[in-house]
């Protein structure tokens, strides 16, 4: 019966170009997952990859080898992220983000692109088209990516809630430093004490004091979206064409549990495009993907690479 099922699965993935002219790719010849990164299954995507062009999804899995932590991956620390609707209805809440992401400033100001983001940026020259990321971190364009939509906002940049006006974020943090001498910064968070987004444990935040504005003294916020929060319309359109204009979608790192990643997956499943998942653990797009690699993205991006561009 298994045997049976996964016939049908594979003859399912026989995926059909949705315009005029492209030649067919016969999902036949794929596995629907490979539970290691053997050189088979990269040989495989870069079969389906080579000569085609094609989009990246990355979710925070890209980033942990850059000391960032995920939300949901195997190691991942359970926590409740900020909500929009609490954050802009509370001044204790924002007083806590504030102080929490003040602490974890100190290192996610300081990551650096991993092997995943040097590998994906010279993968530009074999058919990579762009990056759809759901990271706020910035290491796609510090890698060197050319065409990146940060489709959850940039932690490096805040947003007054009232006028508008954007600044770096390092800048707020010195300026929250000169408010607050009492709060010592941590040389070191360990992995449960830290988030994807910057935030950060943080005790005693109640003493903790905000500062506004200086433009026109108005309530602060990360430029980034905050669960609960609606992506802007015009970068969801920006990422749907970057999607359209490919032929594979590639997700990295990603569990796909929001649906802000998830809709693309879907939106390839429809028409019935090939999707490509590389990500440890299961994601909620498993059962759309042409082919799953259980695997973390550095080592098989950098495995990809050498395949492609030898």
């Amino acid at each position: 019966m298994a045997q049976a099922q996964s016939a049908d699965r594979l003859e399912e993935s026989t995926w059909a170009w949705r315009r005029t002219g492209r030649s067919c790719v016969d999902g036949s010849g794929y596995g629907s997952c490979v539970r290691v990164a053997s050189p088979a299954a990269v040989l495989t995507a870069a079969e389906l990859l080579r000569g085609r062009s094609w989009v990246a999804l990355t979710g925070a899995g890209i980033s942990t080898d850059s000391g960032i932590p995920d939300y949901r991956g195997p190691t991942s620390v359970r926590a409740t992220p900020m909500q929009f609707s609490e954050f802009v209805g509370s001044t204790d809440a924002q007083r806590r983000y504030w102080a929490r992401s003040y602490l974890g400033w100190h290192r996610i100001g300081r990551a650096r692109p991993n092997a995943g983001h040097r590998a994906l940026a010279d993968l530009e020259t074999a058919g990579l088209a762009g990056v759809i990321t759901q990271n706020v971190d910035g290491l796609h364009g510090a890698a060197g990516s050319k065409r990146v939509i940060n489709l959850h906002g940039d932690i490096a940049t805040v947003v007054c809630l009232e006028c508008g006006d954007r600044s770096a974020r390092g800048a707020l943090q010195r300026r929250l430093a000169q408010a607050n001498p009492q709060v010592d910064q941590p040389q070191r968070l360990e992995h449960a004490e830290l988030r994807p987004d910057g935030d950060a444990v943080a005790q005693d935040w109640q003493q903790f004091r905000l500062v506004d504005c200086g433009k026109c003294g108005g309530r602060l916020k990360p430029d980034v979206v905050f669960f609960g929060e609606s992506v802007p319309k015009g970068r969801v359109e920006a990422a749907y064409d970057l999607v359209d204009d490919a032929e594979v979608l590639v997700v990295l790192g990603s569990s796909l549990t929001v649906m802000s990643g998830l809709r693309f997956v879907r939106h390839q499943a429809k028409y019935r495009q090939p999707v490509v998942i590389i990500n440890r653990g299961i994601t909620r797009g498993d059962d759309l993907a042409t082919l799953k690699i259980d695997n973390g993205c550095s080592e098989t991006l950098d495995e990809l690479r050498a395949t492609l561009l030898k």
